[in-house]
């Protein structure tokens, strides 16, 4: 595949499509060199983005966060989401829209003078993790753990919350693991490097309480998906000693969509009948 600078195709970017090589910002952006970035990743199925409001609101969530402003509206931005599938004779694909203070009056810690831009790409893009959204990823224990909130904008979809976790991927990788489950800053078990996690112990779902990190769309719809089953959902802090007990596991995410994992370190877990129904059931859910 080309590198993601030499494709051809259009961009989104300030309110009109250029050419996707041309879709370029200045060295001294302040985003590339303080991290003022957020993001959202989103995913079409037969040309409907799933969930797509959600993300542009969340967008919007995110850049308030970070003390700025899109200048854009939600209506604008799902406007400008279509355009770009449209321009790039997409149905099936991921979608990134990315707002971040460009270059400007402003090359220090503070930004404020700096304007606002936005962009939004998509290209194809098929399983995150490859072969084991079928087999169950393998996963790492990241020395890294999520910050308090106290910290950081911890439920902001933020560029630089992620730092941590391209290390974790990282070293994961160089195991042969998919990813790495990451702990919070009390030792809790709190997701992985880009996707939640769920857990399957006596045919109920226990899952981390999102009060550090981000309460994924791709979450909230899993789990409404198996309460809407009479499935039993737990959102509470999990030890770590607690992974031995569990049976089944699997990550949520836009890009991860629902994949099984079949082990966490030490710890091994079935690709079960709960796992492969919600699998199954999101694969349908977003393609209707």
């Amino acid at each position: 595949m080309a590198a993601y600078d030499d494709r051809d195709g259009k961009i989104w970017m300030d309110g009109k499509l250029v050419e996707w090589r041309d879709a370029n910002v200045h060295i001294l952006t302040h985003g590339l060199h303080y991290a003022s970035s957020v993001f959202e990743g989103e995913r079409a199925y037969n040309g409907k983005i799933f969930e797509s409001r959600k993300h542009s609101e969340r967008l919007h969530f995110s850049a308030g966060q970070l003390d700025f402003e899109i200048p854009f509206t939600v209506d604008e931005i799902e406007a400008a989401k279509l355009e770009v599938l449209q321009a790039n004779g997409f149905t099936d694909a991921y979608v990134r829209a990315v707002a971040w203070r460009a270059s400007g009056e402003d090359m220090g810690v503070a930004a404020a003078r700096n304007p606002v831009r936005l962009a939004i790409a998509a290209w194809e893009w098929g399983a995150y993790y490859g072969d084991a959204k079928m087999k169950g990823a393998k996963l790492d224990i990241s020395k890294w753990k999520r910050p308090s909130p106290e910290t950081i904008p911890s439920h902001a979809k933020a560029a630089g919350l992620y730092m941590i976790c391209t290390l974790s991927k990282h070293a994961a990788e160089a195991k042969g693991c998919s990813d790495a489950m990451m702990f919070d800053y009390r030792g809790y078990v709190a997701e992985a490097t880009g996707a939640n996690i769920f857990f399957v112990k006596d045919g109920e779902v226990h899952t981390p309480d999102p009060d550090c990190f981000l309460n994924g769309i791709t979450r909230q719809t899993v789990i409404g998906m198996l309460r809407d089953r009479q499935v039993k959902v737990h959102e509470r802090h999990i030890m770590p000693e607690e992974l031995e007990s569990f049976e089944q596991c699997w990550l949520t995410g836009t890009a991860a969509e629902v994949t099984p994992v079949g082990q966490i370190g030490d710890y091994n877990f079935e690709v079960g009948a709960l796992t492969r129904d919600i699998a199954e059931g999101y694969e349908t859910l977003v393609r209707q």
